[in-house]
């Protein structure tokens, strides 16, 4: 594909903890009596143990996957760190379908010539911050000069704040993060410690980091969703593999169904929701949140069906204006026909690719 090529030294991440596989674990749950037999006896879904992957993480726990799958299609999980690793595994056929981020969307798309992966349905909007320490940075323009952390290199957070960071007329070198900011690439396990530290005075970040700044004493300065129209961007995705999706097409209905059903599920029982995300937390990781971190951060994440397309064109092109990406051409990179066909059996309008199906 023409001009799609990312810049060689970048791996665009999404809003995780590093670039590691975590794990693999088998989901041995069984359908609520269902008989259907789908093509597949396994679908391998990979997600974060994050709370902006709220949906894998609560249809999991409540079954919701499991019983629209049936008993014959068994569910293999794999929990990553951060996009990069995920698209790998992607390409390899290590999973066949998961949540991720949009820039590692993008860039698994372009780096494939458009043919590794299709965007099928949105998940996730809001749930980033820029929080920064309050003695030091008391009103937008005190961030000039400052030593602010982004989760990764080119990763979704890292291009919103460059791209924010050009707004205001400041000056940054994209690759190396010096200029009228010092932008600090941070593994959001250890952004909490370089805050305590002194080593940042600030962070662009996701939630659950965000919160547990603010839990250390940083304020929140910035919300970003406040910089889009009707408070809403794409902040995680659903992606599958197209040799998955045109062999598998069943799978990856009931794969949504379980989607559709879980994010209204999570809506509608917001506070169970919360305590399951945070029960699988604590199995993925060790130990759940507290009550300070879980309850602020669950509450400024919203889940949705719809991937906001636009909004991804536009993180997409300020990744350009960054330096970061050439000129991707994002045509195709969405298939929202099986969501909208489960959309649509609900009784739910559909929802539009703004233009970048195929």
């Amino acid at each position: 594909m023409a001009g799609a090529a990312l810049l060689p030294l970048l791996a665009l991440a999404a809003c995780g903890y590093g670039s590691e596989k975590k794990d693999d674990t088998t989901n041995a749950a069984a359908s609520s009596g269902t008989s259907k037999k789908l093509s597949a006896s396994t679908v391998k879904i990979g997600y974060f143990a994050n709370l902006t992957h709220a949906t894998p993480l609560v249809g999991l726990k409540e079954g919701f996957f499991a019983d629209e799958l049936g008993s014959g299609t068994t569910i293999k999980e794999s929990v990553f760190n951060a996009g990069p690793a995920e698209i790998e595994a992607l390409n390899a056929g290590s999973i066949d379908i998961g949540w991720i981020g949009p820039s590692p969307a993008v860039n698994g798309w372009t780096k494939s010539g458009g043919k590794s992966l299709k965007i099928i349905s949105g998940s996730a909007s809001g749930g980033v911050k820029l929080v920064v320490n309050p003695e030091k940075i008391k009103s937008l323009k005190d961030v000039k000069g400052k030593k602010i952390a982004t989760p990764q290199l080119g990763n979704t957070q890292d291009v919103a704040f460059l791209n924010w960071i050009a707004e205001q007329g400041w000056k940054v070198d994209a690759t190396s993060g010096k200029g009228d900011v010092s932008v600090v690439r941070t593994d959001n396990k250890v952004t909490p410690d370089a805050y305590k530290t002194g080593s940042i005075d600030g962070a662009w970040v996701p939630e659950p980091t965000a919160s547990k700044l603010v839990a250390e004493g940083a304020k929140v300065l910035l919300d970003e969703s406040d910089l889009w129209p009707d408070k809403k961007f794409v902040i995680t995705n659903v992606i599958v593999s197209q040799s998955f999706l045109k062999e598998h097409p069943d799978v990856v209905e009931a794969v949504l169904r379980g989607s559709v059903k879980t994010n209204a599920w999570i809506n509608a029982n917001p506070d169970k929701a919360k305590a399951d995300a945070n029960a699988q937390l604590e199995r993925l990781s060790g130990k759940p949140l507290p009550a300070d971190v879980i309850d602020p951060a669950w509450q400024s994440i919203q889940v949705i069906d719809d991937p906001l397309a636009s909004t991804l064109q536009t993180e997409a092109d300020h990744a350009v204006t960054a330096g970061l990406l050439e000129k991707p051409a994002l045509k195709g990179i969405y298939d929202l026909s099986l969501l909208n066909k489960v959309l649509q059996a609900d009784g739910k309008p559909a929802i539009d690719d703004a233009g970048l199906g195929g």
